[in-house]
């Protein structure tokens, strides 16, 4: 018993050594509250819309408006009444779903608030958001966000959950002809509930480095997409790591598994340095598969190698803050990272 309990207490300390030990934020502060905007939006009487927005523009002075014009894209004034109503009557079924998968909102808030603890953390002088507030946006969330978010969104002071992008990946809607449409399978794979945490925290790292790839070949802008995926693990370290970059568990496994191939795939067709866009789009964007890995294997390929070699980098340098990180330029990173798998 003895012998085993030995090996089992080597095992774990081996296993913590093998990671940087993530910090205790339990004593930061963060204060945040949820607003369901949904359903104050869902309840406006449509036959006084001049009265019912204003009450709502009272309620939310910043967010409605943001709402109205950037996720709506009407105007928010008193004639917005006619172009409300039919996205209330065509949309009501999709809040009714809501509400039933999200008639307790705590546990999401929850997870957001422990992810902007991590950021409070490595970034005390970032200002946090006070709010979460959960809407009911256009399924074809013409507002996109950057990373290829859809539905979620950041505003001066308020993280916004858009819930008709997390109903889970069976939804009804998502699976029908015009959901496959707007939404392949790989993507709305990622609609899932656990997802709103993930999508929250890349909001807030967008929002700390906005992302610039001024025309640099593909490995700089992979090293790029590494750097931000290394940033959101450290504000969510208790994420699965698949859930980050957008895989399905089968995916990202596959890929840690294939670490080698991956990166010898890039070295022998000769890519990196490629600055055509159709190339760089291939490796870096949405898609379903890698073409030259096969049909098992995942898209945005170039981004997991790119997290790959940042973790190296970190790990030949940990003295190295997360500031000095995001500002090191990516060619440095890649020629220090020396990464070879």
């Amino acid at each position: 018993f003895l012998y085993f309990f030995l090996i089992l207490v080597l095992i774990v300390l081996n296993s913590c050594n093998n990671g940087e030990k993530t910090p205790d934020v339990s004593n930061i502060k963060v204060d945040i509250t949820t607003e369901r905007f949904e359903k104050d939006f869902f309840k406006l009487d449509t036959a006084n819309p001049i009265d019912a927005l204003r009450k709502l523009q009272e309620k939310y002075p910043d967010f409605s408006s943001y709402y109205y014009e950037r996720v709506l894209g009407i105007d928010g004034s008193g004639n917005a009444g006619n172009a409300i109503s039919p996205f209330l009557f065509s949309y009501r079924s999709i809040y009714d779903s809501a509400q039933f998968i999200f008639s307790d909102f705590s546990k999401y808030e929850k997870e957001i608030k422990k992810g902007l603890q991590f950021v409070k953390y490595y970034f005390p002088s970032y200002k946090l958001p006070s709010k979460i507030i959960t809407f009911i946006g256009p399924l074809d969330a013409s507002y996109k966000t950057s990373f290829g978010l859809q539905g979620d969104i950041i505003t001066n002071d308020a993280i916004g959950i858009g819930l008709q992008l997390h109903l889970g990946k069976d939804f009804s809607f998502y699976k029908s002809e015009q959901g496959i449409q707007m939404y392949p399978e790989y993507i709305s794979n990622r609609f899932e509930p656990g997802t709103i945490a993930v999508n929250a925290l890349r909001n807030i790292t967008d929002d700390l480095y906005s992302e610039k790839t001024d025309d640099k070949p593909l490995v700089q802008q992979m090293v790029e997409k590494g750097k931000r995926l290394y940033l959101l693990q450290k504000f969510l370290p208790y994420a699965e790591e698949y859930k980050l970059i957008g895989y399905t568990t089968e995916q990202f496994k596959q890929a840690i598994a294939h670490e080698k191939e991956i990166w010898n795939m890039f070295v022998q067709n000769g890519s990196l340095q490629s600055i055509d866009e159709n190339i760089i789009k291939n490796y870096i964007g949405e898609s379903p598969k890698t073409q030259e890995l096969g049909d098992a294997s995942p898209g945005n390929i170039g981004s997991f190698a790119g997290w790959q070699i940042v973790k190296k980098y970190m790990q030949k340098n940990p003295e190295i803050t997360l500031q000095k990180l995001m500002a090191t330029d990516a060619d440095t990173i890649f020629q220090e990272a020396k990464y070879k798998p």
